[in-house]
């Protein structure tokens, strides 16, 4: 199982980031949260068995999946949380 954590600043919140980053991972096949933080950033656990899928899926977060947000930077670091059964968004 691939893991990563990622945390988005810029314009991410306010612009439908978190609903389009959840269709991205369901087409993707994702599995984990994605969640509003109170300095402004996004956080996202992501899982999936397939590599590629995954790089993919970081790949469009940090192009931003919200055609009116903007990421300026996207931290990624390797997680070893639970394993996640689906993606959800949290509040």
């Amino acid at each position: 199982m691939n893991k990563v954590k990622l945390n988005a600043t810029g314009r991410v919140q306010g612009v439908g980031f978190r609903y389009m980053t959840f269709q991205l991972a369901n087409r993707l096949s994702i599995k984990g949260t994605v969640k509003n933080e109170s300095d402004g950033s996004v956080t996202i656990f992501a899982q999936s068995d397939d590599k590629l899928s995954l790089q993919k899926f970081i790949s469009e977060v940090r192009k931003s999946p919200s055609p009116y947000g903007r990421v300026d930077y996207l931290d990624v670091k390797i997680d070893n949380s639970p394993d996640f059964d689906d993606f959800q968004m949290l509040n």
